[in-house]
């Protein structure tokens, strides 16, 4: 893995636990988890893209 995809995975997982952290403290509909929700549906997608282009 290249460091752009290393990069891109380490903040899907920070992102990821501040998401589940978040969801622990306040309603799945609050503003600020479903924000957080899709920044990381972004990353994810950025991070599919990446993976693909390599192919």
């Amino acid at each position: 893995m290249n460091s752009n995809l290393n990069e891109l995975s380490q903040q899907i997982q920070n992102l990821r636990k501040h998401l589940n952290e978040l969801a622990k403290s306040k309603q799945l509909s609050d503003p600020k988890v479903i924000e957080t929700s899709q920044k990381l549906d972004e990353l994810l997608n950025e991070f599919e893209r990446l993976i693909k282009s390599k192919d």
